[in-house]
């Protein structure tokens, strides 16, 4: 019997038991020997609960017990997270997380401290929510030289952006509709300004690349600032706006990484993920395109991903499963000399001024609207677009990069 404990019991801590323990038989015999939560860490009890036996709130507890062997830190953040976690490896403890945020911030230093110790330290369920993608990264796609990873990575933002396309709503009446329903936050902060995928494109990118992809460096841009009028000449144009999180490689070591809003072509497959639904579009380059795509958060899916890792742990005690992300920083490109094609949103008053500025590849207008206009630039360097941009000041009123 392999003994389990489990970090936190909110949201996602709570699915990871009810997994296991709903699913006892197909988890079982998929680990093949028996797994038994034997502890819950959290600072609260749970009079009720079903498994308030188990709850405890003495880590040292865990820690210390010989017995188990594997635990799920669904605790998240990055500071007693982090200490529990290391600690745990450091005892020769697998743990699995959920913590996208530890991921990204620790990711390779705890890789290596599971390895040091014959142990394993598995994070599926931290991008992605339940869709399978880490593993695929690291064993099925491994004859492969993953040359970009396009990914919608974040469903709070992606539903604000199908309510806007398809009600024509703006940013905030559906941000707020999005927090009464519980898919935003009270504080949506690292979701609507992109922090959350930066997080999850930055693990995508160091596994890519075999080295280290600070997402502190990556380049990251919100939602907020697009409107219902851009949605307006979307739809004319045959396009969509989604938020993207892209990863592309330059060379053995120079990757490109950044968040942004994306104007993309309606036939484009990412374009067709709506409401809280994720996916991740990988090119590889003797596969080519593959998508993979489901559910990106939510306390079933989740849980799903991170009892995943907990069965692979188990068929693997005492042996470390291969995870290529190695301490050493990935050279990141300089954004500002990338070349971009843009949609550029300005004041009709200005036409003859962003014509002048930009080479264009055409000029859009929309029959009743006369109050502005818009065009598609063919490519140019991120910095000067900008220069250009505040050479005209406010006739701009919106501008997004095309995929």
């Amino acid at each position: 019997m392999v003994q389990v404990a489990v970090l936190g019991y909110g949201t996602v801590g709570s699915g990871v038991v009810e997994v296991i323990e709903k699913n006892k038989d197909m988890v079982n015999k998929k680990a093949g020997q028996e797994l038994n939560v034997k502890y819950i860490l959290d600072l609260k009890d749970f009079p009720g609960d079903p498994y308030e036996s188990k709850v405890i709130h003495d880590f040292d507890q865990i820690v210390n017990d010989d017995d188990v062997a594997i635990v799920c830190e669904t605790m998240g953040g990055v500071g007693v997270a982090y200490q529990f976690t290391k600690a745990l490896l450091e005892k020769g403890k697998s743990v699995c997380t959920s913590n996208k945020e530890l991921v990204a911030k620790h990711g390779p230093e705890l890789l290596q401290t599971a390895k040091a110790h014959h142990c394993n330290y598995l994070f599926e369920a931290s991008v992605g929510g339940g869709i399978p993608i880490i593993r695929p990264l690291n064993y099925s796609l491994t004859a492969e030289r993953i040359e970009a990873i396009n990914g919608i990575l974040n469903g709070t933002t992606n539903y604000i952006l199908t309510k806007m396309e398809k009600e024509g709503a703006d940013f905030d009446s559906v941000l707020k509709e999005a927090q009464e329903k519980g898919y935003a936050e009270r504080n949506p902060e690292a979701d609507v300004e992109g922090h959350d995928a930066c997080r999850k494109i930055a693990i995508l990118s160091s596994l890519m690349t075999g080295m280290n992809v600070d997402s502190e460096k990556i380049y990251t841009e919100g939602i907020t600032k697009v409107t219902a009028a851009d949605f307006v000449y979307a739809k004319a144009a045959g396009k969509s706006i989604k938020l993207l999180a892209r990863s592309k490689a330059l060379g053995e070591e120079e990757v490109l990484a950044m968040v942004a809003p994306f104007m993309l072509d309606k036939e484009h497959p990412l374009a067709m993920v709506n409401d809280v639904f994720n996916a991740v579009f990988v090119t590889g380059n003797m596969l080519g395109d593959s998508m993979y795509y489901g559910r990106g958060a939510g306390k079933l899916p989740t849980a799903s991903a991170v009892v995943s890792d907990v069965v692979d742990c188990a068929r693997h005690l005492g042996k470390v499963i291969m995870c290529f992300w190695e301490e050493k920083d990935a050279k990141l490109a300089d954004l500002d000399n990338v070349e971009s094609r843009y949609f550029l949103r300005a004041k009709a008053s200005a036409r003859a001024a962003v014509e002048a500025a930009f080479d264009c590849e055409e000029v859009l207008t929309v029959p009743g609207r006369t109050e502005d206009f818009a065009v598609f630039t063919k490519p140019v360097k991120e910095r000067d677009f900008a220069a250009k941009c505040e050479e005209l000041g406010s006739a701009v009123e919106s501008r997004i990069r095309l995929f």
